[in-house]
């Protein structure tokens, strides 16, 4: 087998990866470019596959062998698909590695780190979590501006924090609760009320609140809009408006997260596709 042919069939791998796993938010739509999808499956592999060593194996030792495959593969020494086709992707398009360990180490703190006593603390992980995807999308489409990477960072903080209130209950059968601490406190929410779903005023009003500082992030990151241009322009819009949707379903449901969690079906996204079409002077 020629390298051309081991690339390709390592990108293919990727592909298969990242169309046969549900996310609520699509990975690489068709507003992206061809030439450049099969570099956001590689990406999403590599978070995918050491997701699932944290989240469903809780095998710290198998994430820190991944960790070593990464930097294996960036001395040529690349055997495992994902890495053949990740390798080449950070090649071509000069990508940093931290933030390629940021999200491994991100993906150690949830098999550690299950409390989060403020939103700093939270904020901070998401800059591990969530902002290096947002860096790396836009250094595949070859913007490195500081500026521009700051929207990013509120956008995809705000994309994290909605994940987060979508699955409260999910988390917490994890052992997991992403509501900071002292939110719990000032709202008079307890983790046993999470536990049996007691959904009142109190658990209301602590949603509407995170609800709020996480529209104002997508507000804040919304002027990357303006200078981004092309397709990236508008598949990042189609994001945040999927985030946004999401946030206004857990508005249209009372806040009561506990009793359904809220998610986008096909028609929700065409509407959004719709909307995106023929609203294109803004989105928030």
């Amino acid at each position: 087998m020629t390298r051309d042919n081991s690339i390709k069939e390592a990108y293919q791998h990727c592909r298969t990866i990242a169309q046969n796993h549900y996310e609520n938010f699509p990975v690489a739509s068709l507003l992206i470019p061809a030439w450049l999808r099969d570099h956001i499956y590689a990406v999403y592999a590599f978070a995918r596959h050491a997701d699932d060593l944290s989240d469903e194996k809780h095998d710290e030792a198998a994430l820190e062998e991944w960790n070593n495959l990464l930097h294996r593969s960036l001395e040529g020494r690349a055997e495992h698909p994902i890495f053949v086709a990740l390798s080449d992707t950070i090649a071509k398009f000069d990508l940093p590695v931290v933030l390629f360990e940021k999200l491994i180490s991100a993906f150690r703190q949830d098999m550690h780190k299950s409390r989060y006593q403020n939103f700093d603390e939270l904020l901070a992980y998401c800059d591990n979590s969530a902002n290096p995807v947002g860096h790396i999308v836009l250094y595949l489409n070859g913007y490195r501006d500081k500026e521009l990477l700051h929207f990013s960072d509120n956008i995809c903080t705000a994309l994290q924090l909605t994940n987060f209130w979508q699955d409260v209950t999910i988390d917490f059968q994890k052992n997991r609760i992403y509501i900071p601490q002292d939110y719990l406190l000032q709202h008079e929410v307890t983790e046993v009320q999470i536990r049996d779903r007691v959904f009142n005023d109190e658990f209301k009003n602590l949603m509407k609140s995170l609800v709020i500082r996480t529209q104002d992030l997508f507000r804040k990151g919304a002027p990357l809009f303006g200078k981004v241009s092309g397709r990236l322009k508008w598949e990042l819009k189609f994001t945040v408006m999927g985030g946004m949707a999401i946030l206004n379903e857990i508005d249209s449901i009372d806040f009561n997260v506990l009793k359904a969690r809220p998610v986008l079906n096909k028609l929700d996204w065409t509407k959004i596709s719709l909307n995106l079409t023929f609203n294109r002077n803004g989105i928030l």
